[in-house]
């Protein structure tokens, strides 16, 4: 699988502390590394933003998949998210 930002959340990405960012990059890179990453994952009752996200610390990632592509649509804390 390989990962793609969407444009807000490379642009939500970019805001957060260089920190976080670290933690969001390895943690996206050892899901895609794994034989099925969305058992890491939680799928969205109401997806509208994506269908399913990813828990991050407080950072939540919202993220659909089609062939074999993770595509990251947003990126927040969770209390702002959904």
């Amino acid at each position: 699988m390989k990962i793609f930002y969407a444009h807000k959340a490379a642009k939500q990405l970019k805001d957060l502390p260089r920190a976080v960012q670290k933690r969001i990059i390895e943690k996206m890179r050892f899901y895609v590394s794994q034989d099925n990453p969305l058992k890491f994952a939680e799928h969205l009752t109401d997806y509208q933003e994506g269908e399913f996200r990813f828990r991050i610390g407080e950072y939540r990632v919202i993220f659909d998949v089609e062939r074999n592509n993770i595509y990251v649509l947003k990126i927040n804390k969770r209390d702002k998210v959904y």
